[in-house]
């Protein structure tokens, strides 16, 4: 498999002010320092702990076989319940690894859930002060968002520490942070013996093209940031989701938050990327594709389903806050601008 680099109803409530919803962004985002063979890169566990230490392990041989030196967070072994320790804890590594200045890069451990929580111990003037990509996805959705609604640093949607970082991962990923590549993604070619391929396919949901800054990732962590300081202004932007375990239902009920709390409004193109296990078990009246098409046809932008990120493996890293440019029609997403200087 070669990667894409080449390389979710309630009733409907009374519409809000987006104000109240979003924390603009000034100006173009901060491009960090690409990395290079033997950076240190620090590791955080902002959300859920690891089960096993020997996870751990695997994470340092992993970074170490990209030719990368991994420092663990000072509390990276506490533990709290589900939590990877305290709240507070947790924003104490994330101030620590974007001031040290050994680090020059952040890779989170795993995700689950708990990001959100340590929001408010997290010193943004520190973030904003030392420009460091910090890596991961699913729930560390919350630190991407709250980045870029702080005015921090671009920074990288894509595998989190623990991952099983494939071969295509590993590329995309180097590509990216290392090299400064700008590839176009577009999803890799099934090996079926069929006339038309049927795994893996992009479909369009309103066709065209858009170029925007790139802002997203999980559906359920972004919906849970609304009405709070730390989800960025999507305007202009171009919106890309996933998800994991979401029956459609739910993904209807989110999407109607985010379009009734102005979130949708004035986007500039949607990329909704893989929805692992998005399948109501007792039936749906609705499929996952009827629902998207419910909520971002009306908006009159290029958008498309279907691209190779998410929770699954294999996946590729996507920059947030750099300018890129969607063929919905194509299924493709190209960046614009590299996302390291």
């Amino acid at each position: 498999m070669t990667g894409l680099a080449a390389l979710m109803a309630s009733p409907a409530l009374p519409a809000l002010n987006v104000a109240v919803f979003a924390a603009p962004v000034a100006g173009k985002r901060i491009k960090p320092p690409r990395i290079k063979v033997g950076d240190t890169i620090g590791l955080i566990e902002p959300a859920s702990a690891s089960d096993d230490p020997f996870d751990l392990v695997l994470v340092e041989e992993a970074i170490r076989a990209m030719g990368l030196v991994p420092k663990r967070a000072p509390n990276l072994l506490k533990r709290y319940g589900y939590l990877a320790g305290q709240d507070k804890e947790r924003g104490s590594d994330i101030n620590a690894m974007f001031a040290d200045k050994d680090v020059k890069a952040i890779f989170a451990v795993r995700g689950g859930w708990g990001a959100a929580r340590a929001l408010p111990f997290v010193d943004w003037d520190v973030v904003r002060a030392n420009p460091k990509f910090l890596m991961g996805y699913s729930d560390i959705t919350a630190l991407h968002m709250a980045i870029a609604a702080k005015g921090g640093a671009v920074t990288l949607h894509g595998p989190n520490a623990s991952s099983a970082w494939g071969k295509a991962s590993v590329e995309s990923f180097k590509g990216i942070a290392f090299d400064a590549a700008t590839p176009l993604f577009e999803n890799p070619k099934a090996n079926e013996d069929r006339l038309v391929q049927r795994r893996w396919r992009t479909i369009k949901i309103r066709g065209g093209k858009a170029q925007g800054q790139l802002l997203g990732g999980n559906l359920t962590v972004l919906t849970a940031l609304a009405g709070t300081p730390y989800l960025p202004d999507f305007t202009g932007a171009i919106l890309f989701l996933e998800d994991i375990d979401e029956a459609e239902y739910r993904i209807d009920r989110m999407l109607t938050q985010l379009g009734q709390a102005g979130v949708l409004k004035g986007l500039a193109g949607v990329v909704f990327g893989q929805c692992t296990n998005c399948r109501n078990p007792d039936g749906s009246s609705f499929t996952l594709n009827s629902i998207l098409r419910q909520h971002f046809e009306p908006l009159g932008i290029p958008a498309f389903e279907g691209a190779w990120f998410g929770h699954i493996s294999d996946q590729f890293t996507i920059p947030q806050g750099v300018m890129a440019e969607i063929d919905a029609d194509a299924g493709t997403l190209r960046l614009l601008e590299p996302a390291v200087a």
